[in-house]
């Protein structure tokens, strides 16, 4: 994985490192090799996963197909509705008396 550095930068290029290997999932098989695991729970645990993997394709498939109707987007941080610009106030201005 390379990230470049532009105009010495170090926490632009250190922010988009982090955000490339959480993309890649290098976070999570980190954690998840911390501890050892069973077979026994690996297997309950690929099993559960590839459940999901399904569920998700065909709601996916169901949303396509017009069978469900699909969610509403959820609103981003910071994204709220904005409000309108304040109108400059009507007091009319006077210049200092010298």
């Amino acid at each position: 994985m390379q990230v470049l550095v532009r105009d010495n930068n170090v926490d632009q290029a250190l922010r988009v490192l982090k955000k490339k290997m959480q993309r890649e999932g290098i976070f999570r098989e980190m954690k998840a090799r911390k501890a050892y695991e069973k077979p026994s729970e690996r297997k309950t645990r690929e099993k559960a996963e590839a459940v999901r993997r399904n569920r998700k394709a065909a709601r996916k498939q169901a949303i396509r197909e017009g069978l469900i109707a699909a969610p509403k987007p959820k609103p981003r941080p910071g994204a709220g509705p904005r409000r309108p610009m304040a109108a400059p106030s009507a007091a009319p201005r006077t210049e200092a008396a010298e």
